[in-house]
């Protein structure tokens, strides 16, 4: 388990974490979401203990990162690929973090083997692609067997194959009750990968829920409905009392009943229907929406206002 306790860090007369609480809980995967600036790598760093807080603390598995006699059995992270040496090997490179934590050479080895990177383990940090080094990231991630794995945008650099392949790693080792902490700006893969969801801004905590009641709590959801006669089929509706609202393209927007409820009015008054379907909103639409007052940098054609949230 990962405890963020009151974490405060300030940076001068920035402020960029503000008195900061979550747990991460082992068993599952955690998506870590918030706009540019809103602390997370401050975050993260404070959690492998490379930002010392102003104030708070944050303890994996009852005590700080540093207190940990063997950190990469404790902890496995990925902050940034590119900070390799570019003149090691990937193999040299992983044997050196293996060798400073008593782990067995031979780990290194199965490893690469886990990444994919096996046929390249000789070849020097300087001739990977971005997607190599983010393979050998997390294959320092994995070097100690730990219980808990945090991950900084894992994904940058990576084909769609291995998104895939990132995908499925994270639901495993989340199946084998570790416990993953994942930090991406991509939305639609962190709705497939992970299961509940941080979500601070401008350092501060915004929301802490599972990914669907997230979205369910943050969007409009509503069923739509396309009919060559809106008018009778809303006067239908209601006078069962269904609130219904113009859609595009002609379409009517129906909420606060079900998909059954609707489709028996029309068809017990003969209304013809082409089309009949449940919508809500994705991910990223409802981050979007609630996430719209804390964001640091926005383009300057970025100034329409976020659609209203039904209550």
């Amino acid at each position: 388990m990962i405890e963020v306790q009151r974490l405060t860090k300030r940076y001068g007369s920035t402020l960029a974490v503000d008195d900061l609480s979550f747990r991460v809980e082992p068993g599952r995967v955690t998506g870590f979401l918030g706009p540019n600036g809103a602390g997370k790598t401050t975050t993260l760093r404070a959690m492998l203990g490379l930002d010392r807080p102003t104030s708070g603390r944050v303890l994996i598995e009852g005590r700080p990162y540093e207190e940990h006699p063997r950190p990469l059995a404790a902890v496995g992270a990925l902050l940034d690929a590119r900070l390799l040496h570019g003149g090691r090997t990937a193999r040299g490179h992983l044997l050196g973090l293996a060798r400073s934590n008593r782990i067995p050479d031979t780990r290194v080895g199965e490893v690469l083997e886990t990444v994919g990177l096996a046929s390249v383990a000789r070849k020097r940090a300087g001739g990977l692609s971005l997607g190599m080094s983010q393979r050998v990231g997390i294959a320092a991630a994995l070097l100690g067997d730990p219980r808990v794995l945090l991950f900084d945008e894992p994904i940058n650099g990576l084909d769609p194959e291995g998104i895939v392949w990132f995908r499925e790693l994270a639901r495993r080792l989340a199946g084998e009750g570790r416990t993953v902490l994942v930090s991406s700006h991509l939305m639609s893969e962190t709705a497939q990968t992970a299961d509940h969801l941080v979500v601070i801004g401008q350092g501060r905590l915004l929301a802490e829920s599972s990914v669907d009641d997230f979205v369910a709590r943050n969007s409009r959801s509503y069923i739509l409905i396309r009919t060559p006669e809106p008018d009778r089929l809303r006067a239908v509706l209601m006078s069962e009392g269904v609130r219904t609202d113009d859609g595009p393209d002609g379409a009517l927007e129906v909420s606060g009943t079900t998909l059954e409820t609707v489709g028996a009015l029309a068809a017990e008054n003969q209304v013809t229907v082409y089309e009949i379907s449940p919508r809500t909103a994705s991910l990223e639409e409802a981050f979007m929406r609630m996430t719209a007052g804390s964001v640091e940098f926005r383009a300057n054609g970025d100034t329409a206002p976020m659609p209203e949230v039904a209550r």
